[in-house]
């Protein structure tokens, strides 16, 4: 009886003891199927967590004159909850090993309510709640974005590193396509009912009873997954952190930071443009980037598993310049037309966002490919760890790379709002900003080519046999320290 079985998988014991993902038998005769579980109400939780952070990028074309909001207010509405769930992403890195993957994202689902009710009422009352009203509550709405973090970091420890890069990019893929859908459900509303924002926020505050309970019935905890803030610590203390934060800042800041923003872009091109219909113009297409963007970060995670990290990454950021030079170019031509925006330079917009999009997916699954091959080639050459305490130390590293890494990645969405909404106050014009992230596109991948992507380093010894180009940095201090056998601590062992 199909009721039974929901009885018996909320009753059974939903804690793990003794995961190793790198047992291939035991993985094969049933973890595999135990990690895949997991994997996809992790992605269900993440997913309703990433739409209710970007619900605001899908109010704004809902918020006429009647609400008193005006454009530069909705930069910075945007930015606050890029803000929020960036700078959430570090505890919530922590909470997963704290209290259990599976309790957390019960938590996080219910959490969530509350900022879905309170934009529900908020759009359901023009005029009645000012500006101040919307940034307390796109703060609120900041909580969905942690949930990357805490996912993240759940299903890295479930995973071996063979599969890591297809595994995180299609957790992280899953959760970001939430920013695609919630601008199709926004564009649905507008199209079918214009006048009723808070129907999204209804379907949502559905989507998450139903992640709530799926965490419930089906994911599990592991009882072998640490939450060490010395980890946090010790991460800083290796060039390889920084680095890595930087490249996140200019993959996923730009997927998230876009995400926000290009409804409102289009929306000002198509009203300069001459739309009958601007808001509703802006809608039909402002999906299409972070749909393909999201489709493509497991590929990328995937590609990145055969042909490494880096390579991979690299390639990625020449292509992010040529794309954001589509847009130098275009916005170029625009302002020397008066800032009349034509039906090619439109184009050109479109095109130009669409690629960033695809690519920045595609680095996003790169990158944090990155992360766990990192210290596992730096575990490999440390001393007075058994072989339990190097994977201990290598998962804690990785998970709070992971948090710090998708911190930083997020606080780059917020620079991108904030610099489009200080060249458009500026110049009427969003070109200044588009030579901006170009700028950072070539910065970003001299770094990778020169840290990451020089050279290819055989790891037979320590990796089944398996290559990766990756060229892992040095430690940021000089001294070395020996760990002990618990798996804290840090090396200054550069992989050679």
């Amino acid at each position: 009886m199909p009721f039974a079985g929901l009885r018996n998988n909320l009753t059974r014991d939903h804690t793990i003891s003794a995961w190793d993902p790198e047992d291939r038998a035991a993985w094969d005769s049933g973890n595999a199927a135990v990690a895949k579980r997991n994997l996809f109400w992790s992605v269900i939780c993440e997913h309703v967590g990433f739409s209710i952070w970007s619900l605001f990028s899908v109010m704004a074309l809902f918020m006429g004159p009647e609400y008193g909001i005006s454009l530069d207010q909705k930069f910075v509405i945007a930015a606050t909850a890029t803000l929020v769930g960036s700078c959430l992403r570090i505890p919530y890195t922590q909470a997963t090993a704290r209290f259990g993957g599976r309790n957390w994202a019960i938590f996080s689902a219910i959490v969530l309510v509350i900022p879905t009710g309170l934009t529900m009422m908020l759009m359901m009352n023009p005029g009645d709640f000012g500006f101040g009203w919307f940034l307390a509550v796109a703060a609120i709405t900041g909580f969905g974005g942690g949930n990357f973090a805490s996912s993240m970091t759940n299903i890295n420890a479930f995973y071996p590193q063979r599969l890591k890069g297809w595994a995180l990019g299609l957790n992280a893929g899953g959760g970001n396509i939430g920013v695609p859908v919630v601008q199709l459900i926004g564009l649905a509303v507008i199209w079918l009912a214009a006048d009723r924002p808070e129907i999204v926020c209804a379907i949502y505050l559905v989507a998450l009873a139903v992640a709530g309970v799926g965490a419930a019935l089906y994911m599990d905890n592991l009882d072998h997954q640490t939450a060490s803030g010395r980890a946090m610590i010790d991460c800083l203390k290796y060039r390889d952190t920084w680095l890595i934060c930087l490249l996140y800042v200019g993959t996923f800041g730009s997927f998230i930071g876009f995400g926000f923003a290009f409804s409102q872009v289009l929306n000002i091109s198509f009203t300069s443009a001459g739309a009958a219909k601007p808001a509703l113009a802006a809608a039909q297409i402002a999906w299409i980037g972070p749909l393909l963007g999201s489709l493509a970060r497991p590929y990328g995670g995937k590609l990145a598993d055969r042909i490494g990290g880096g390579r991979v990454t690299l390639y990625c950021f020449v292509a992010m310049i040529f794309s954001s030079a589509i847009l130098v170019v275009a916005g170029s031509i625009a302002d020397a037309n008066g800032k009349v925006i034509s039906g090619g330079i439109l184009a050109a917009f479109i095109t130009g966002f669409i690629l960033l999009f695809l690519i920045s997916g595609i680095a996003n699954g790169s990158v944090y490919k990155i992360i766990p091959t990192i210290w596992e080639h730096k575990v490999h050459t440390m001393s007075g760890l058994n072989a339990l305490g190097k994977t201990t130390w290598s998962r804690s590293m990785s998970g709070a790379l992971i948090g710090i890494a998708g911190a930083a990645g997020g606080l780059g969405g917020v620079g991108i709002n904030l610099v489009l909404r200080s060249s458009y106050k500026s110049n009427q014009s969003a070109t200044l900003a588009f030579w901006i992230f170009m700028s950072f596109y070539v910065l970003a991948a001299a770094v990778t080519w020169w840290f990451y992507a020089r050279r290819q380093v055989t790891t037979d010894q320590f990796a089944a046999g398996e290559t990766t180009d990756l060229l892992v940095a040095g430690p940021a201090h000089a001294s070395a320290t020996t760990a002990a056998d618990d798996g804290a601590g840090t090396t200054d062992k550069a992989l050679t």
